[in-house]
């Protein structure tokens, strides 16, 4: 209306110069009265995405959005399956979280307007997944059927299906799947023992090369500069390692034997190298079937430089974002207990009993605090990472992972 009313006074027309500068000034102005409704209370206000996370409440089938700056919930999804071992990945731009859960279904969750957009069943068994690292394809890891499939991030269309099948011709579950430079994801083989790194650059055409990496991986972990991917043996003492400079990609073991000499402990759950556990120029490892936390020096061939000696089993073992201080939680009996190490004196400086239950660890961006899953007493705490202080508990339904947006800006995450 407002053209018609500018061209008629003008006498140019509809496509005149003042007409034209109507449009532009209605096009521009759109979007800052949407703003303007939305910040006078007619809508939610506009807010970016870089303290948001979520929590997964694993036996609601739900979770919590949450802001780390107040350290409060914003909202819940609910609809998201079976999450009783839930993964969650994040699109480039912090907005969309991608939910794998045990049940095979993958979900794409709005965090803004809290709800999902997409949602399909994609396999049998599913423990997790990745995104490449333009944020365009979503590659889900599966048990049942042993395998990994690739999804355009936008739309979760499928765009390819890669059978784990190992050289003795059997499927085999995926472990470790995590995303590398250059559009490649690298993932772990549990029962054939082996290592994939594919090339996902034409996603409807992968490209995969296999390599050996020992008895039974059971998780991986890429470093921060995204040059050596490492996968934990449940089925020896070592871990695998592949220097993915190199080309082509060659696989070494590492820490081999390092139980040598001593019968290992029952282990009650299976360690995560998920952590992002590189801190003061080392890996910081959980050692499967030991109360220990193995350090090796990459500099040295990544030869060990030193073991921390736990109060339990460690499942995750976390670096915070600075470097200064790896926390750590354990598995059952000891799994009340989180433990916090000295990278500088490689010693345990705090041993807290939080809450019962604590399945998982999540730091603030810039790692100022630290937010702890208490499945057992259905709250998450915030403590406060220099003065061991709590901050915040919020409740939550046997929460599980603790999730935020941060990751959407580090490989391997």
């Amino acid at each position: 209306m407002a053209d018609r009313t500018i061209a008629g006074r003008t006498g140019a027309g509809r496509s005149g110069p003042v007409a034209r500068t109507a449009r532009q000034a209605r096009k521009w102005l759109a979007p800052l009265a949407l703003a303007a409704g939305m910040l006078t209370g007619c809508a939610a206000p506009l807010r970016g995405t870089g303290d948001l996370g979520v929590i997964i409440e694993r036996a609601a089938g739900r979770m919590q959005v949450v802001e780390t700056t107040g350290m409060t919930q914003l909202a819940t999804v609910d609809g998201l399956g079976d999450l009783s071992h839930a993964s969650v990945v994040f699109s480039r731009d912090g907005r969309f979280a991608y939910v794998f859960g045990r049940d095979g279904g993958l979900s794409r969750v709005d965090l803004l307007e809290a709800r999902v957009t997409h949602r399909v069943m994609q396999a049998g068994n599913s423990i997790g997944g990745a995104i490449t690292q333009d944020g365009r394809v979503v590659a889900a890891q599966n048990y049942a059927p042993g395998g990994i499939r690739l999804f355009d991030a936008a739309t979760l269309e499928p765009l390819a299906d890669i059978p784990a099948i190992g050289e003795d011709g059997k499927r085999s579950k995926v472990v470790g799947l995590a995303d590398l430079p250059g559009r490649r994801l690298a993932a772990s083989l549990f029962e054939s023992g082996e290592i994939w790194i594919i090339d996902a650059n034409d996603p409807r055409r992968p490209q995969v090369t296999r390599l050996r990496a020992g008895r039974e991986p059971y998780d991986g972990l890429v470093t921060p500069d995204g040059r050596w991917y490492l996968a934990g043996l449940f089925g020896e003492d070592g871990l695998s390692l592949v220097d993915l400079w190199q080309s082509p990609p060659m696989a070494q073991r590492i820490l081999s034997g390092y139980g040598r000499g001593t019968a290992p402990l029952p282990v009650y759950k299976m360690p995560h190298l998920r952590g992002w556990a590189m801190a003061q120029d080392m890996a910081w490892l959980p050692a499967i079937g030991r109360h220990e936390v193995l350090v090796a020096d990459p500099a040295r061939g990544w030869n060990e430089a030193a073991r921390v000696a736990l109060a339990g089993q460690p499942v995750f073992v976390m670096a915070r974002p600075d470097g200064r201080q790896v926390w750590v939680n354990f598995a059952f009996p000891n799994n009340d207990t989180v433990q916090v190490i000295d990278t500088a004196t490689r010693q345990v400086v705090r041993t807290m009993r939080p809450c019962r239950g604590v399945l998982h660890m999540e730091f603030t961006p810039k790692g100022e605090a630290v937010w702890l899953s208490c499945r057992d007493d259905n709250r998450v705490e915030v403590y406060d990472t220099t003065s061991f202080s709590r901050l915040a508990t919020l409740p939550a339904d046997n929460p599980s992972g603790i999730f935020f947006t941060v990751r959407a800006q580090r490989f391997g995450m």
